[in-house]
């Protein structure tokens, strides 16, 4: 088994003219987190979204565990793969988005329990054991009853977090997971992720906290107008940048 668990080989990704992605390839080992940073417009969730296909790259090739992502390879060519496949692969990767998108009819462990009983098709009971076991691991097994509109925004992220662990993925995506939040709810969302991180899993996190990239990432990627533009470990890229842009940014970020 190779210890490379996420291959991006040069992704490119247009929207009509604008092209956002301009031949991304990056690496993650099993176990390793890896923080992306950069300004609004960078491309840095565009790039996200084409790791599980929610979009589709115009070119290039995602491997998850070896196995290509969204199409497979004929002869000399690439085809799209049916839904069904894609469904089989989105399933062992979770994704956090900056909103929370709970249901609003179903309290904190039904929204936990729905995946795992209709994407993994196991039993209600099993579902339910597992939700309350996820809701807990996020410091909620108090508020398993409570509806979306009675919780406060860092709880109904951290419902996302535990829905998106129920699927028992390979590899964590955490897109903003705080930019919709008030200041002072950012911290328990931050606690939860760092505790993940600590427990070994596999993650990819765009964020704009640069102090908690610098904590949890192995490897921060900065990202400037849809390419990369350095990478490396936190401490080489936040405090001893070799491209100008890097400087450029962290100094307008550290200056406020």
């Amino acid at each position: 088994m190779s210890d490379i668990l996420l291959r991006i080989e040069d992704v490119i990704k247009s929207f009509d003219e604008l092209e956002v992605l301009k031949g991304i390839s990056l690496e993650l080992k099993r176990g390793e987190k890896i923080a992306i940073i950069g300004p609004s417009g960078s491309g840095k969730s565009t790039l996200l979204r084409t790791i599980n296909y929610l979009e589709i790259p115009t070119s290039g090739h995602i491997y998850l565990d070896g196995e290509l992502v969204g199409e497979k390879q004929v002869e000399e060519k690439f085809v799209r793969t049916s839904e069904k496949m894609l469904a089989r692969f989105r399933a062992q990767i979770g994704m956090v988005f900056q909103g929370f998108y709970l249901w609003p009819h179903l309290n904190a462990i039904e929204n936990v329990a729905i995946g795992p009983q209709k994407v993994r098709g196991i039993s209600k009971e099993k579902a339910f054991a597992l939700a309350e076991e996820m809701l807990a691991k996020v410091h909620l097994d108090h508020k398993i009853k409570e509806y979306p509109e009675r919780l406060s925004g860092g709880q109904q992220q951290r419902v996302a977090i535990a829905r998106a662990l129920a699927q028992e993925p390979k590899l964590m995506l955490f897109d903003e997971p705080t930019s919709a939040l008030d200041p002072e709810l950012v911290g328990e969302v931050l606690k939860v992720i760092h505790e993940l991180a600590d427990e070994g899993r596999s993650m990819v996190l765009v964020t704009h906290e640069i102090g908690f990239a610098r904590e949890v990432a192995d490897v921060v990627y900065f990202m400037d107008e849809g390419v990369i533009v350095e990478y490396g470990p936190p401490e080489q890229v936040f405090e001893k940048p070799r491209q100008t842009r890097t400087k450029a940014f962290l100094s307008q970020l550290f200056s406020h």
